[in-house]
């Protein structure tokens, strides 16, 4: 509640990566873009961010692991202390016009076999490709049977990746990429600029006033 009243009495504007990705950059001053991020999909995003997202007119980016959505989905159980977002959260959501839904891998939030979307040991090219593409495209409709829409961007699990992690994505069509490195990050016209985004993770501990001293050193 604090982080979204300072942000917004600074003038910051709260938007979706599908938002980013698709202004006019030259209309837009880039001080003063925030994407509110998180990963995962837990129910608490529904019980706790949604309401204060509605009582600001604040918008936020969700990333569910759609496995663990769909299971939740399965048995319908709604716990904000370690449950997952179920399908009618999300349509809920979507359809505030507040929350954005993207890809987090459909079951790649993981740590073994493999961490995250990275390469395994003697993976080869071809298998590593196929393996990520197939998980990906699962997500992706997963989550555009629920809103009617694909994502657009790729949120790392664990930050994870190999060489050629970000090409597959664009090859996949996904049109920005966010990863865990702590970074502002400078959008202009050119559309590389929208992979790679940094983010900074928000420690339930600090104030806003130690968040936003901890971002404005970099």
């Amino acid at each position: 509640d604090a982080d979204i009243q300072y942000f917004k009495s600074c003038g910051y504007i709260p938007m979706t990566a599908t938002e980013l990705a698709t202004a006019n950059m030259a209309d837009i001053d880039n001080r003063k873009i925030l994407l509110l991020t998180f990963d995962d999909g837990y129910y608490n995003n529904y019980k706790y961010v949604f309401p204060l997202l509605k009582k600001y007119n604040a918008k936020a980016v969700i990333s569910p692991v759609a496995k663990f959505s769909e299971d939740f989905t399965a048995t319908g159980e709604e716990n904000a202390n370690y449950g997952h977002l179920l399908k009618k959260n999300i349509k809920e959501m979507y359809d505030s016009g507040l929350v954005e839904f993207q890809n987090h891998s459909y079951n790649m939030h993981t740590l073994t076999p493999r961490k995250g979307i990275g390469k395994k040991y003697k993976e080869s090219d071809d298998e590593y490709k196929t393996a990520i593409t197939n998980d990906i495209n699962k997500a992706q409709e997963y989550i555009k049977s629920i809103t009617g829409n694909a994502p657009t961007a790729f949120i790392y699990p664990f930050g994870e990746e190999s060489g050629s992690s970000l090409e597959i994505l664009k090859e996949a069509g996904f049109l920005s990429t966010l990863n865990c490195t702590e970074k502002l990050n400078y959008v202009t016209k050119n559309p590389e600029s929208l992979y790679e985004l940094g983010r900074f993770r928000r420690d339930n501990a600090e104030s806003t006033a130690q968040l936003m001293e901890k971002i404005s050193k970099k």
